[in-house]
C-alpha cells in the first residue's frame, strides 16, 4: 500500500468503487426490466461478447441484423408487421443492456487491478473480488442462456431462466454492497445485536418475494387479475392447482404465481411494520436507526407501487419503478442487518 495512504482511507476508496459498481448493477437491473417490459429482449439473436460491442453502423449492417431477427419466433409470431425502422426501436434497449454489462466489467476489473497493485486490497482479500468478477462473467452467460430460450419455438423467455438471471444479478449486487459496508463500517466487537438474526430473516423474506416477482414477470402474471385485494371475485381464484404435477402450479400457473406473490408481499410488509415497532423499543446502534426508517419507507413505497402497477394493468413506468424499488428495499434490509452486526456499537 502507498505509504501516504492509511488503511482506513484505502478501505473508503475501495468501498466507494464497490458502491459505484452497485449503482451500475442497479441500473442494469432496471434497464433489464424496461427491456423486458417493452418487448425488446429478443431483438438481438446472436451473442458476440467481443465483436458485439459495436451496434450496426450502416444500412447494410442494420439489414443483416434485421434479417437475423426475422428468423426468430418473436418476429414470425408477434412482430411480422415490423420493418427495419420498427426493429431499431426495440434493438437499442437490448443493445444498451448488453453494453452496460460490458461497462460494468471494465469498471470493476480496471480499478481492482489498480487497487491490488497499490496494496489497497490485500492479497488475502483477492479471492472475494475475483469471485465477484467471475460471478459477473457468469451472469453474462446466464443472460444469453435466458435469451436462447425465446429463440427456439416460442417468442418468450423461460420464466425459470429469467428468474435465475434476476437472482444472479441480486446476488452480485448484495455481495458487493455487503463488502462495501464492511469496509466503511468495520466491526468493533465480536458480539451481535439480538435483532441480527431477525433482520437477516426479514432480508431473506424480501429476497424470496423478489424471486416470486421474477416468476410473475416471466409469466406476465401481473395481467391476469388486475384487482386488489381480491383477485376478481375471489380471494383465492379458481384453477390455481389446474396443472399436473401439482408443484408446477407454483412456477407455471399465472393465477397461483400472482397469488403467491401477493401473499409473500403483504406478509413481508406486515413483518417489516411489526419489526419497525419492536426494534424501536430496544437499544440498538445509531446506524440502525437510519436503516430502520429507510426499510419502512421503502416497504411502503414498494407496496404502493405494486398495487398501483396491478390496478393499472402493468404500465411500463410503474412496473419498472416497482422493480427498482425492490432492489432499494433489499438494500435497506441489508443495511439494517449489517448495522446490527455489532451488539452495542454506534
Amino acid at each position: 500500500m502507498t505509504p501516504s495512504v492509511s488503511r482506513s482511507v484505502a478501505d473508503r476508496r475501495v468501498a466507494l468503487w464497490l458502491l459505484v459498481c452497485c449503482a451500475l448493477v442497479f441500473a442494469m437491473i432496471v434497464l433489464g426490466g424496461v427491456t423486458r417490459l417493452t418487448g425488446s429482449g429478443l431483438s438481438m439473436v446472436h451473442w458476440k461478447p467481443v465483436t458485439g460491442v459495436l451496434p450496426p453502423l450502416d444500412d447494410a449492417a442494420w439489414q443483416d441484423a434485421f434479417r437475423a431477427y426475422q428468423q426468430s419466433p418473436e418476429y414470425q409470431k408477434v412482430n411480422a408487421h415490423m420493418d427495419v425502422h420498427d426493429f431499431k426501436e426495440i434493438f437499442w434497449l437490448e443493445y444498451l443492456h448488453r453494453l452496460l454489462g460490458r461497462i460494468i466489467g471494465i469498471v470493476f476489473l480496471v480499478p481492482f487491478l489498480i487497487f491490488a497493485a497499490r496494496g489497497y486490497i490485500q492479497r488475502s482479500e483477492w479471492p472475494r473480488y475475483l469471485a465477484m468478477f467471475v460471478l459477473g462473467g457468469l451472469q453474462g452467460v446466464l443472460g444469453w442462456w435466458m435469451v436462447k430460450s425465446g429463440l427456439v419455438d416460442r417468442p418468450e423467455v423461460s420464466q425459470y431462466r429469467l428468474t435465475a438471471h434476476l437472482v444472479a444479478a441480486l446476488l452480485i449486487y448484495a455481495f458487493m454492497f455487503w463488502v462495501a459496508l464492511s469496509l466503511l463500517y468495520p466491526r468493533k466487537s465480536d458480539s451481535r445485536h439480538a435483532w441480527f438474526g431477525k433482520a437477516s430473516a426479514v432480508t431473506g423474506m424480501i429476497a424470496v418475494t423478489i424471486i416470486s416477482g421474477g416468476f410473475v414477470a416471466g409469466l406476465k402474471a401481473g395481467k391476469v387479475f388486475n384487482s386488489f385485494p381480491m383477485m376478481g371475485d375471489y380471494w383465492i381464484p379458481p384453477g390455481v392447482m389446474a396443472l399436473s404435477p401439482p408443484w408446477r402450479n407454483f412456477f407455471d400457473n399465472p393465477a397461483l404465481v400472482q397469488f403467491d406473490h401477493r401473499v409473500l408481499a403483504i406478509s413481508t410488509f406486515l413483518i417489516i411494520i411489526l419489526s419497525w415497532f419492536a426494534l424501536g423499543k430496544t437499544k440498538y446502534p445509531a446506524r440502525a436507526a437510519r436503516a430502520r426508517h429507510l426499510l419502512l419507507a421503502a416497504a411502503v413505497l414498494q407496496v404502493s407501487l405494486g398495487i398501483s402497477t396491478l390496478l393499472l394493468h402493468v404500465p411500463i413506468l410503474l412496473a419498472a419503478s416497482h422493480q427498482a424499488v425492490a432492489v432499494l428495499l433489499l438494500s435497506a434490509a441489508l443495511y439494517l442487518t449489517h448495522s446490527l452486526r455489532d451488539g452495542g456499537a454506534a
